[in-house]
């Protein structure tokens, strides 16, 4: 485990910055700017804003987690992520992984952005079917992206990277377009019940574990809305679901916890033909 002390964290920090930024292709963002203007910078980040996002947030083991800054995502999406400096042990993303002290915590937080952006800007398609026993039936779920084409996602920016702890930080940002915001507001001026579901996963298995953990809040969320309004089980339940809040994920008892609040919509309900 990687220990660093206060006398060279900001030198670390620099150079993290450095690392971080050349990685991504990153220009000089305002914030980094306006960083460079105050006294000890990486200090009120880690005592600041990192501990007042603590009252919120659990952590129990290591890896992946993500905490809501921002009261609004309407235009302008902006999320704080961070990643373990160490790999969970055995895992075998981060023995493909070799060079620089950070290149494994940025892999991943590249990963998952990306993925959580994606459900915000565009939603997820899910099919859906309960378990039944008389039938021998097995549950099933299944998400897909809405928008296939995923080139928008070039867009993210990753800025104001930090030091907590053993913890890569950084912010994860992404402006939408006037057609994004358009469809946002749609999802939200429409009647679509607005639901919460929660998952969780395995961290030994890295990002598939976030993508679990997530696919299994979508089928709580959908699970428990439909469970109280459809009196005899469906053969199939088929919508859409997106993304309405900042995700709050975190680790608990070597798992992956991830809450999410979404805008819901139906698109079939297919029942069971009576012979």
């Amino acid at each position: 485990m990687m220990i660093i002390t206060r006398v060279s964290l900001h030198r670390v920090a620099h150079a993290m910055r450095r690392d971080f930024i050349s990685t991504t292709n990153l220009p000089e963002t305002t914030g980094q700017r306006s960083r460079s203007r105050r006294a000890t910078p990486l200090k009120q980040r880690h005592s600041g804003v990192f501990m007042r996002g603590a009252a919120f947030i659990f952590y129990a083991g290591a890896a992946l987690f993500a905490f809501s800054q921002t009261p609004s995502l309407i235009q302008h999406i902006r999320f704080a992520l961070w990643a373990d400096v160490d790999a969970y042990p055995g895992l075998t993303d981060a023995r493909t992984i070799s060079g620089a002290v950070y290149d494994y915590p940025i892999a991943q937080i590249k990963q998952i952005a990306p993925f959580l952006v994606s459900g915000m800007v565009y939603g997820w398609e899910f099919s859906y079917t309960p378990s039944d026993r008389a039938r021998q039936i097995e549950e099933y779920f299944e998400l897909t992206p809405v928008q296939e084409d995923e080139s928008y996602l070039q867009a993210i920016r990753y800025s104001e990277p930090w030091l907590s702890e053993n913890q890569f930080n950084c912010w994860v940002e992404f402006m939408r377009t006037p057609d994004m915001v358009r469809t946002y507001n749609r999802w939200a001026a429409i009647n679509h019940p607005t639901v919460r579901g929660r998952g969780s996963a395995s961290v030994a298995h890295g990002f598939d574990g976030i993508k679990q953990a997530t696919e299994n809040a979508v089928k709580d969320a959908v699970r428990t809305y439909f469970r109280g309004r459809i009196k005899n089980k469906p053969k199939e339940i088929t919508g859409r679901v997106l993304i309405r809040k900042q995700p709050d994920i975190g680790i608990r008892a070597g798992n992956y916890v991830i809450q999410l609040d979404f805008f819901l919509e139906t698109d079939k309900i297919i029942s069971y033909q009576l012979y």
